[in-house]
Formats: C-alpha cells, structure tokens, sequence
C-alpha cells in the first residue's frame, strides 16, 4: 500500500466518523518556542490550553501534519526509524469521546480488512501499553476490544504519560505496538524490546492538569481538567514500512527512490549497515525534509530557521561527495524527492522551480567551499606526510572550519584515507574558544572595524554631545582622528580619514535612519562627511574625506548638516512611523515593525506577516497614511523613562535595547506613538505625498513595503500621470476610461488567442486521421511519433494524443507528441492504450525518457501521462529512447 494511500485511509477513516478534516500547518507557525512544528497536535495547542474555543462543530478533528525534528541532525541515518521529517497523522476530540472512543478507532482502523477502508494488520501481532495505575484503558483493551492480558504491558511516566514539559494538561498514554517477529529482536513485548515491537499509535488521554515541575516525571498533577480531551498520533512513515514489508522506513516508497537516485549519482550500492549506509539515509532523510522546508518558504542562510535548512542541504552534498559524486546532485535528488511526495502534497508542482533553483544554488555555493577547503587540505597533508608525521593538528582542523567552511567530518574522513590522525579535541578546544569570542566580535563586525579597542578612550571618557535635533550647525573640537583602525595626528588634503568631535550636529546611523552627511570646515580646511556611525552608542564617527587643507587632532571646527539631506531625511523617517500605523489599522497589530531604511524621499518598512497583500489592503495603507499627512498632524516628542513610555502607551520595536531614558515620538495623539531615536519633521504635513511603489517578501513570515516621500513622491507621481496622458492620447480616450480600454483590449486579445489555438486544434484533429499512416511497428507493438506544428497547446496535444488512441484501441499502441508553443517551451505527450499498459508500458514512465533528451520533466498516469521541455533539438533522440524501450520488451 503506498503511502498516500495510507493517508487516505486514515482521513476518510475519521472523515466518516464525523471528525472535521483540517489541513496540514505549515511547518512555521508564530510559536516562540519552535523553530518548526515538531508534532501533530502543535496546530491543536491553542484549543487543548484553552486559549481558544475549537472551530469544529462537532467538537472532533483529524489532520495529517508535517513535522520536523531536527535536534540530533548527527544521529539520522543511525537508525533506521527516525526521520528529521515525518508525518503524523492525528485525531483530536474536544470534550467528546475519550479513552474507549480514542482506543475503538484506533483497533478498527488498524485491523479493518483492506476491502473495508481499513489497514488489514492481524490483530494477533498488536501489543498495547497504558499507564500503571490506568486500570480504565486496560480494561477497555482487554473486554472491550480482546486484546489478551498478556499482550497488555503497563509502563511508567516515562513511557507513558504527556505533557507538553509545561503546566497545562496532561493524561496517561496508551501505545498500540507492532511485532514484526523474533528476527528483529527477542521477546516479550515492547517492555523488552521496543525495536521488534515497533510503536505504531499513540494515544493521549488528557484529562488532567500538571503543575511545576521538570523532565519527564518529576511533576504534580494538580487537578483534572473542565474537560477531556484526546490527542492521539499515528507515524504514517512507520505504517508504511509495515504495509509495504519493509523493514525500515528507508525502504519505503517515499525515501527507497531517492537512496535509488543516489546510487546512480556516486557509483556506490546502499547495503546493510556501517558509514556508507548511514550516507545513504543521510540523503534520503535531508533531501526530503530540505525539500519541505523549502516548500514551506524557508531560504538557507546563517541563522535560525536558514541555518537548519543549510546544514541539511550541504550535509546532502557532503554525503554524496563521500560516496563517489562528483558533480551537482541536489537538482536530481529534489527532483525525486518531489516526484514522491507530489500526490500527498499537490502544491509542489506550482513550486517546483524554486524548490530546484534554491537548493541548486545553495550546493554550487558549497561546492566552491569544499573546491577550495580541498586544496588547502591536500597541501598541508602533503606538507605533514613530508616531514614524516602522522599528526593532523586541530588547529588546521579549525583553520580549514573556520576560513573555508570546511565540515569537521569531511577532514576527519580525508584525513584517514591519507593515513592521517586529526587531533580532535585540540579542533574541539579551538571551536569552544570560537564560540567565546563570536560575542564579543559581533558587535564590532557590524560595524565594519575590525577592532574597536581603538576608540574605547573616547567612549569611556569623552562621549560625543549629539545637538543635532535642535541646530544643524555646530562649534567643535576635534578629539580624535582615526585612519584603517590607527589613531593618527593629521590628515591631508585627499585622505579619507575618521573624525571625533566633542558636539556634533549631525545624526548617527541608527533606527533604520542613515546617517547625515554634511561638512566640517575651518578656514579653508573643508571635510566632505559622507556617513556617521555611532560606537558604543556613545560616540560619533564622522566618516570623511579631506577636500582641502588638512585637519590636526586638536583642531576646533564648525560641523555643518546638508539641510536638503536632514530635510529628506526627516520626511521619510515620518513617513515610516505613519505607514507603520496604517499597517497596523488594515492589517491588525500582529503587523509589527521588522526593520527599515530611511533616506531621504526613500524609505523601506520590513514588518512580521505571512501573507501578500493584496492591492486593496496597499492602497487603504496609502489613503491612510496620506490623510494623516493631509491632517497636518503636530509631531512631539517626549522623553521620559521606559516604563512611563509604556504606560503611554509607545511601541517597542523589534528587540530593540533601550536605555533608562526613552524618546518617545508621538503623531497626531493616538493616531502613532513610538520609542524612536530618529529625527522628525514638526507636523505631518512637511512629510508631502507619500507614494507606496510596491510589496514584497523578504523571508519566511516578513513583507517589506517600500516608498517614496516629499519630492520623490511628485517626481513619481508625475511619471505616472504622464504615462497615463500618453496612454490616453494613444487610446484617444479620457485618463478615466484607460482601464475599461485596456481591459477591453486584454479580452480581444484573450479570444483572438483561443479562436487561433481552437483553429489550429480543429486543424490538427481534422488531420488525425492521416497521422495514423506514419505508424510503425516496433517488436510487438504500434508505434506512432510525430512532431505536430508549432504552436499547438500542451492540452491540445493532450486532445489529439487521446482521439488517436481511441483510434487504436484493440492493439498494444503507443501514441507520443511534441510541439513547440509560443513561449518556445517543448510540450510533449505519451498515450498508451490498454493492450499496452496490460503489456507492462507506462506512459508516464516513457515520458521521463523524453523529458531527459529535451531537458524537461513531466509524470503522469500509465495510459497518459505529459510533460514541457526547452530543447527541441533532442527530439531525434527522444524518439529514438521510446522505439528502444518498446523493442526491449
């Protein structure tokens, strides 16, 4: 039984027994606590702690959820049990039935004869676990379902009772086990051996409340619930080892072709046990759960969730490099990997491309990592094996990890077959000491100086007095200059050169606000500032270069700000807060503030939300926000601590470290009040028209919206107006009616394209008739290949290809068509009679064969199946591959 059929069992299982079907979550929910759902009643949580009343009305629920565990990457491929992803069917009841309810579906399910919608397992070969002193789940096991007492084992808290590790509800467990017979282990059921009896089913009963505690059973249980509820899960990957007599979940048709595809890619075979075996399942496991987690709008990168991604990926390729590949494989392996997964997840289809185009570009990027971490390897191995040692030093361990990204098991595994020894604690030691110094770096890192030890005297002792809210023009003395991370004396005329100033006009880079820029003068010394970064939030870098004169350390000078660069500035940086405040009025306050970018007449407005916008949505976020300039809406600012800050009410953002004293920026009273360092324009007014150019995705669960302010914004505006004045002249129509016109237009086009594809399918079915006579006989079978005229749909050729089947029937016939269409994309198609297919051909099969001589892809059914490709010159080819494979038979 495959396993979409098995998913389909279970959903129409408790479908029938009046059970809502909820669809999978994503693998990403706004939960603080998890990186990825890691269990089937994640989604549930918000009804089961009462947080929410369950949108059910029966009160019952079913789903089969994707879930991701990934704290023990190493360990996949170890066993053959576990997976990193998985799929866990469920069925959930909200104060309806509880433990005979839970335990009757699960046994009729499981034991149903395969003819009655059920799974066929002998009942004769389940065990079952309950909780000690559970004397209830017992007896419903033994009189009211028939399970022996022998085969009804009962365990401890640790084995058999949940909670979710917090207070909150909690229950006894009931386990339903497989034994898979005395080959896999001894026995005595699972409290001897729980690899022979292998856990099928979990059954939760929660109907009790857990107070403080830690670990697994070292808590109180306080009192029971309002009401009881049930959480059962059932691990679809280990049913289907059974169904399919396998004896792993490696072996199953969702993971067995991808260790198939590997062997292809490295030339290796994936038998027993030992390191290559465990590669094998490595590739197998990360390749489909990378793929999901790419599904589900998760990019590689070097943090969080990314990270995850990234290492699956590139121990993917790490993997596969160690068994024998030599080039790409990640496009090949997803691709398998989609194939598999496809029928239980049709959305992969629409996201194919991106799926392939991540991971592809992710392994190149790698390998070029491992290309070079290679060479290094191989010239300190030399140099080693020269001097007669065997000795691989941690320290060139952790130099290859460090600088080139170099895994520490790659070098482990070269290092042996070059009869090398790694000193690994010494790379141990190495990493630990890493890890001690990221902290203290990352703060330096961000601000591009490779040590700041260099300006801790004047943050310590003389931080700079920032007047820039107040004046743009300032009095100062310069107390430090500062050239590639060296405290200097002077600096000359065409030097770029790092300037300190006891008061200071001008705005540090912070809050998303770039810093200004300005000049420093002082007779006829003139010091271009082209940026201000602030250390230690004390101090202001003035970043400059000397137009003319020259500048000694100890110089008083005048600081002036670019008044047209602090007037834009301050536009846009409103403008901010009062798209912010839009959002949050259309979208609600989940819309928080993310990050963002102000320069003058330009700002960028990142903020936490899952879904596009629609046009309605940004264009009620752009009436909003241009009303509130149009109100003329007074500007203050307030400083005051945090905590008074709060109690007015003023938004915190993103994870900002605010001081003891905040500054609060309020907007037409409670129309906008936020925590903000930035500088403003007085009234809303001074902002001028806001013009919103757009949205999109920065990431998984973030959107950025960007804008234009003040002069940008006219300049934008009238760009556009002249667009439509020119559209207008050409449709010789009112600005008005442009959208009407153009519409009509669109429609005209639309049908004059399905009149010519319905003439040109007409013309092709009309002819079908003659297409016949270029049939061959190739061994035992009718075979007709043709290239149809360009032009020709992908559904058309569809059309044909099945009319002329019909015209086949009675005899072993396979019918394949290809066109080229308009977008020079190569649609093609394979139809298969019955006779054939009784004959063992498969049509989708055949079109993979054509799909790989005109780089494409396709699938489909044995009797028909279709697919696209780009290249029409392999059509010889491809037509050569299907003779070829029909001769064989």
């Amino acid at each position: 039984m495959q396993t979409h059929e098995i998913r389909e069992r279970f959903t129409n299982h408790f479908l029938a027994a009046g059970h809502s079907v909820v669809p999978s979550a994503s693998l990403i929910l706004e939960d603080p606590d998890l990186l990825f759902v890691n269990a089937g009643m994640v989604p549930f949580k918000p009804y089961f702690l009462g947080q929410q009343n369950p949108p059910f009305p029966s009160g019952k629920a079913t789903s089969i959820q994707k879930c991701v565990r990934t704290l023990d990457i190493e360990e996949v491929g170890v066993t053959t049990r576990h997976n990193t992803f998985f799929q866990m069917a469920g069925n959930f009841s909200f104060g309806q039935y509880f433990k005979e309810g839970a335990i009757t579906h699960a046994w009729t399910l499981l034991t149903d004869p395969i003819d009655q919608g059920g799974y066929g397992l002998d009942p004769e070969r389940l065990w079952v676990t309950v909780y000690l002193d559970d004397d209830e789940a017992a007896e419903i096991w033994e009189t009211k379902i028939g399970v022996p007492t022998e085969r009804i084992q009962r365990l401890g808290m640790e084995d058999n009772y949940w909670s979710m590790g917090v207070p909150g509800p909690c229950g006894p467990c009931s386990e339903i086990y497989y034994d898979r017979g005395p080959e896999h282990g001894a026995d005595g059921g699972p409290a001897v051996d729980d690899t022979r009896y292998m856990e099928i089913w979990n059954l939760v009963f929660m109907g009790k409340e857990r107070g403080e505690g830690t670990g697994k059973d070292s808590f109180e249980i306080v009192g029971d619930l309002p009401k009881k509820n049930i959480d059962t899960g059932l691990g679809i990957e280990r049913v289907a080892c059974l169904l399919q007599g396998v004896d792993n979940v490696y072996e199953t048709d969702l993971l067995r072709p991808v260790i198939d595809a590997a062997q292809e890619l490295t030339g290796a075979t994936y038998q027993g046990d030992g390191p290559d075996a465990v590669r094998f399942r490595v590739i197998a496991d990360h390749s489909r759960t990378g793929m999901m987690l790419i599904l589900d709008g998760v990019t590689p990168s070097n943090e969080g969730r990314g990270y995850i991604l990234r290492r699956l990926l590139r121990r993917i390729v790490r993997s596969a490099r160690l068994l024998g590949a030599t080039g790409e494989t990640l496009e090949k392996l997803m691709n398998v990997v989609m194939d598999t997964m496809t029928p239980s997840y049709p959305e992969i289809a629409e996201n194919r491309e991106r799926i392939s185009r991540v991971s592809v570009v992710e392994e190149r990027a790698f390998l070029k990592t491992l290309e070079s971490g290679t060479h290094r390897f191989d010239e300190a191995a030399s140099s080693i094996l020269a001097s007669g040692s065997t000795h691989f030093s941690g320290e060139e361990a952790f130099a290859l990890h460090d600088t080139y990204g170099f895994p520490i098991d790659l070098t482990l595994e070269m290092a042996a077959e070059a009869g090398l020894e790694v000193d690994r604690a010494a790379f141990d030691a190495a990493m630990s000491e890493q890890r001690a110094r990221a902290k203290a770096d990352n703060k330096a890192k961000k601000h591009g100086h490779a040590d700041e030890s260099v300006y801790r005297e004047w943050v310590d002792n003389h931080p700079t007095e920032f007047i820039g809210f107040s004046e743009l023009s300032a009095d100062a003395k310069v107390l430090g200059l500062v050239s590639h991370g060296r405290s200097i004396t002077e600096a000359k005329e065409g030097e770029d050169v790092e300037v300190i100033l006891d008061v200071s006009p001008l705005y540090a880079e912070s809050g998303g606000q770039l810093g200004d820029r300005g000049r420093i003068i002082s007779g006829t010394t003139v010091l271009e500032v082209n940026d201000v970064q602030k250390i230690g939030k004390r101090l202001w870098v003035h970043k400059a270069k000397v137009a003319s004169g020259g500048l000694d350390l100890g110089q008083t000078v005048t600081a002036e700000v670019d008044p047209d660069w602090r007037h834009g500035a301050k536009q846009a940086h409103t403008g901010t807060h009062l798209i912010h405040a839009a959002l949050r009025q259309v979208l609600g306050p989940t819309a928080v503030q993310a990050g963002s970018l102000n320069r003058p007449g330009y700002l960028r407005f990142d903020f936490n939300y899952t879904e596009q916008l629609t046009r309605e949505q940004l264009a009620e976020i752009a009436t909003i926000a241009n009303q509130a300039v149009d109100d003329d809406m007074p500007v203050n600012t307030i400083e005051t601590s945090l905590d008074e800050a709060r109690k007015l009410g003023a938004m915190a953002l993103f994870g900002e470290n605010y001081g003891s004293k905040v500054r609060v920026v309020e907007i037409g009273g409670p129309f906008s009040m936020e925590l903000c360092g930035g500088t403003h324009v007085e009234h809303s007014s001074q902002i001028g028209p806001i013009a919103i150019l757009g949205e999109s995705s920065v990431g998984s669960g973030a959107r950025r919206i960007e804008a234009y302010s003040g002069m940008n914004s006219f300049r934008y505006f009238s760009k556009e107006a002249a667009l439509a004045a020119n559209l207008a002249t050409w449709f010789k129509a009112p600005t008005e009616e442009l959208p009407d016109r153009v519409s009509q237009l669109s429609e005209k086009l639309r049908d004059a394209a399905k009149q010519i594809a319905s003439l040109r399918r007409e013309q092709v079915l009309a002819n079908s008739g003659k297409l016949l006579d270029d049939a061959e006989h190739v061994g035992d079978f009718t075979l007709l290949t043709r290239r149809i005229p360009d032009g020709v749909t992908s559904n058309n050729l569809r059309a044909l290809a099945s009319d002329l089947r019909g015209n086949l029937h009675g005899r072993p016939a396979v019918v394949v068509l290809v066109s080229v269409d308009g977008d020079d994309k190569v649609p093609f198609v394979v139809s298969a009679t019955k006779e054939a297919v009784d004959l063992g051909v498969n049509s989708g099969d055949l079109v993979k064969q054509l799909a790989a001589h005109l780089d494409g892809r396709g699938g489909g059914k044995p009797d028909m199946a279709q697919g696209s490709g780009s290249n029409i010159a392999g059509l010889d080819d491809a037509f050569a591959s299907v003779r070829a494979d029909l001769v064989s038979r």
